[in-house]
């Protein structure tokens, strides 16, 4: 077991917490985690882009003039490439992105990725994460009482619809349920925020 601190949102210690080394110390495994980062925004891709080719666009049947004689480059419809209105060459097309990863693969790299982020000091547990009415200022001064400049990734244990309307005005601030966590939002994330339910729901998942 791996302990750690536990504060409360004005950033006091208010005790310690027993991590499980199955999830939050493991080795660094770069490789991987870039792996699944590059599946996870790949599958973001809705890969519906279309634009129509020559043959697609409609008219330019007719050849607009004679091929030689009339002291013009030779043409053979109004809808290549080259005319306005013409088609595209290479034209995009509805295509599917997508990349696949089992998800033991999903698991040890995001396991990598707590494990990364507790060594270097970049994950704080907080007994509850929580404010007194959805303000704004409210989160900033949490934010500051746990010492957090910029960058953070917060994840409660459910959904709690306060600290989420209260953070929408800070941009980089991104709050989570912990259930959606993924490699991608610990990754880039300067530090990590987790409730202590979190931090059980994510052992019972993922250890």
């Amino acid at each position: 077991m791996i302990k750690a601190d536990l504060y409360n949102t004005q950033g006091a210690v208010v005790g310690s917490v027993e991590l499980d080394e199955a999830v939050f110390g493991q080795e660094y495994n770069e490789a991987l985690i870039h792996q699944v980062i590059v599946a996870q925004l790949a599958n973001k891709r809705y890969g519906t882009k279309s634009t129509l080719t020559r043959t697609e666009v409609r008219g330019g049947g007719r050849k607009p003039w004679r091929q030689k004689g009339t002291g013009n480059a030779r043409q053979g419809s109004i809808r290549a490439v080259q005319w306005i209105k013409g088609g595209v060459a290479f034209a995009p097309k509805p295509r599917d992105f997508s990349k696949k990863v089992n998800k033991a693969m999903k698991y040890i790299a995001l396991r990598s990725a707590l494990s990364a982020k507790l060594a270097d000091g970049d994950i704080i547990i907080v007994d509850k994460f929580e404010v007194a009415a959805p303000k704004t200022k409210l989160v900033y001064g949490a934010l500051k009482s746990l010492k957090i400049e910029t960058g953070a990734l917060v994840l409660t244990a459910g959904v709690n619809e306060s600290v989420v309307r209260a953070s929408r005005n800070i941009e980089t601030l991104r709050v989570e349920d912990a259930a959606l966590i993924s490699v991608y939002d610990v990754a880039r994330a300067k530090k990590v925020v987790l409730e202590l339910a979190a931090v059980k729901g994510i052992t019972e998942v993922y250890a």
